[in-house]
């Protein structure tokens, strides 16, 4: 009889998702046992879900939609589907509801549905000189496109300078903090990628009759979704669990903080207990997959980085993020939009000059388990910023009566209707195409040298991508490691292709 090899051990640095799906991807893949590190109290990373008073709170918003079967099916043996012989959500926990997607813009006072629709009631709601002069500059940008070179480039070639002014310049920099001809094009190129008015119109129209074949879609058109009942951190807790159960370890509130290279490998990692302040050195790891902002990996390294390398990491930019809940009665008056209760979005953007807050989330229209008492309107008010600025620093206190009076100022609910609150600060939420940017490749040229390090997620490749990609980038990475292959160009390829992102399977 043969004994048994030992299994080797994978450290993998943070408990998001596309760490833990690394993780569950390894056991049941590979010989790795895998050891998770996570500074956080909570699984999950950015797709986590918070807790306060018993009301959930989405980090972001997070459909779950995907172009990857393969991620889908994934989803759904964890979670299955509510309908169609799949459980049912008021018997069982562990379910995806099926949601409906609405989201509209609130801009000069109205609500928009978004993606705008080319329909009787926008032209009402725009008035028709506006709507003259959007079809005007929308024909000017078709006939004579710009170079691409900024994302205002970006957007005004798809939309017309007149629809991009209207609906997408004032949000999107208050997501970024900087001018829209300040950021590079790429990043229109991954978040919205064929989208436009023709696109739009051609979506719209196929729905009202109800006509033509099945098409592949824009994942901005998509009208349905799937979500967990009890938001999307029960996925990520699902899978810590399956982890676990399967031998590995999920290790809450430690933080990797010294990754020490020798010979082309990471030799020897310390990590940081936050509720002790221990400082404790784990054994060598035969491999590292990290989920880490790139710029505190690299600070986090000591011996052979080259200084290029760390020039670049230390220019990496990020935007901060802080969601304010605000807990209200549905009955609450309107001062000048529709009830609470009443409003069918899973969020409205906010495009009005004076308002601080980009978007606000109704909680409760993603799951109406989200919130404990139905009789309540579970709102999110969320503001892009940057760690340590005014923002950022003001008092939990000050922060819920600022959300709570830009609530009422954007004529949803007065103030005083308000509750109760909870504010929750989420550090680098969205690496930012500024910076060293454009430097990244060297970076990667040295990450891709370490023989044992695998980047994968957000911010451990510094690249917008939504959870679906962050998921198939850390599937990719186990397949070549279960195939003994040392290629990382697929994993880096994962939301660059055009078609991958743009287009879903129709439905």
């Amino acid at each position: 009889m043969n004994p048994v090899s030992p299994r080797r051990t994978a450290l993998v640095l943070g408990a998001g998702p596309a760490g833990l799906t690394a993780a569950a991807e390894l056991l049941v893949r590979t010989d790795y046992r895998p050891v998770v590190v996570e500074p956080l109290s909570r699984v999950g990373g950015l797709a986590r879900t918070e807790v306060h008073a018993g009301n959930r709170i989405d980090i972001g918003g997070h459909r779950f939609f995907t172009r990857s079967a393969r991620v889908e099916a994934w989803w759904l043996a964890r979670l299955p589907a509510e309908g169609a012989g799949g459980p049912d959500p008021t018997r069982t926990d562990r379910v995806m509801l099926r949601r409906s997607r609405v989201s509209r813009i609130l801009f000069a006072g109205r609500l928009f549905r978004y993606p705008i629709q080319a329909d009787a009631e926008t032209v009402r709601l725009l008035g028709p000189a506006r709507v003259r002069r959007i079809l005007v500059s929308y024909l000017r940008a078709r006939l004579r496109p710009r170079p691409e070179v900024s994302l205002e480039d970006f957007f005004v070639n798809r939309f017309g300078r007149e629809l991009y002014a209207t609906f997408f310049k004032d949000y999107t920099e208050k997501v970024w903090g900087v001018a829209c001809d300040q950021l590079p094009a790429e990043w229109g190129a991954q978040r919205v990628k064929g989208l436009s008015i023709g696109r739009a119109m051609l979506h719209a129209a196929r729905a009202r009759l109800g006509t033509g074949p099945p098409v592949a879609r824009e994942t901005s058109l998509i009208e349905s979704f799937l979500y967990p009942k009890l938001g999307p951190g029960q996925l990520w807790e699902a899978v810590a669990d399956e982890v676990v159960a399967a031998g590995g370890e999920v290790r809450l509130g430690q933080r990797a903080e010294r990754l020490v290279l020798r010979g082309g490998n990471v030799v020897a990692v310390w990590v940081r207990d936050l509720a002790t302040g221990a400082l404790v050195e784990l054994p060598a790891p035969d491999l590292v997959i990290s989920t880490m902002p790139l710029q505190d990996l690299v600070a986090a390294c000591e011996g052979d980085v080259p200084a290029g390398a760390r020039e670049v990491a230390a220019g990496l930019r990020y935007r901060d993020f802080l969601t304010v809940g605000l807990l209200l009665p549905r009955a609450a008056p309107a001062a000048r939009l529709e009830p609470i209760g009443a409003m069918p979005d899973n969020w409205i953007y906010i495009q009005e000059p004076g308002v601080k807050a980009g978007r606000m989330q109704l909680f409760h229209n993603w799951s109406p388990y989200l919130v404990a008492d139905p009789g309540m309107a579970w709102v999110g008010m969320e503001y892009f910023c940057t760690e340590g600025d005014a923002l950022w620093s003001r008092s939990d206190a000050e922060l819920i009566r600022f959300a709570a009076d830009e609530l009422a100022r954007v004529g949803v609910a007065d103030a005083a209707a308000v509750r109760d609150g909870v504010v929750l600060r989420v550090p680098k939420a969205y690496p930012a195409y500024l910076g060293d940017y454009r430097r990244l490749p060297e970076l990667r040229a040295f990450l891709d040298g370490v023989g044992n390090l695998r980047v994968v997620g957000r911010n451990g490749m510094h690249r917008y991508n939504n959870q679906d990609h962050s998921m198939l980038a850390a599937m990719i990475a186990v397949d070549l490691l279960a195939a003994g292959s040392d290629d990382r160009e697929p994993i880096w390829a994962v939301n660059t292709e055009a078609e991958y992102h743009e287009a879903s399977r129709a439905r």
